[in-house]
């Protein structure tokens, strides 16, 4: 591949940010060796990265073949598929997500990879609440989801969401920028 088609392809794959970090240092305060892990939308892989390396053993997932491309060669093992769909009933102690969290007018959307990375629909939870809804599937009975938010997404609605899927949330980790606080939200049974 030309250094032009690699450098457009990197252009279609979410690169590690702020959002990224604070969800992969809350992570990595929490799992350990022999935990099952799956980084939902791994995108560079770099989330399931910093987990592998506190001791885990960690699969990626993304939609966007792109980025499964380069989270492999970073390293990460990871399937191509959407959400959780493909995987096994109890497996994972934890799951984590950096989803796409902004909130979107229909009228400023793109058709391509990076959209699917950066946009959460209208009001941000476009992803969240499917994502919400199956997630229990594959927990552990003891298992955690490790999501990272925005308050742009409204934090309440989501947690609400939780609830009504039988989940329980709570705030572990945040940081404040200039237009949002970013909050990663641990969800269990």
């Amino acid at each position: 591949m030309t250094d032009l088609a690699e450098r457009r392809d990197l252009e279609q794959v979410y690169q590690p940010a702020e959002d990224s970090r604070l969800l992969a240092e809350t992570a990595a305060e929490r799992v350990g060796d022999g935990d099952l892990v799956l980084d939902v939308g791994t995108g560079s892989g770099y989330v399931a990265s910093v987990a592998a390396d506190a001791g885990a053993d960690v699969v990626g997932a993304d939609i966007n073949p792109l980025a499964c491309r380069e989270a492999r060669e970073n390293g990460v093992p990871v399937v191509q598929c959407n959400l959780t769909d493909p995987f096994r009933d109890g497996a994972f102690d934890y799951v984590l997500f950096n989803p796409p969290y902004l909130p979107t007018p229909p009228e400023d959307e793109r058709d391509d990879w990076m959209e699917y990375a950066l946009s959460g629909g209208e009001d941000g939870r476009a992803v969240i609440e499917p994502f919400l809804d199956g997630v229990e599937r594959v927990l552990a009975p003891d298992g955690r989801v490790l999501l990272l938010l925005s308050t742009l997404t409204g934090l309440d609605a989501v947690v609400d969401d939780a609830a009504q899927q039988g989940l329980s949330a709570e705030e572990v980790g945040a940081e404040k920028h200039a237009f949002e606080r970013l909050v990663v939200l641990s969800i269990r049974r």
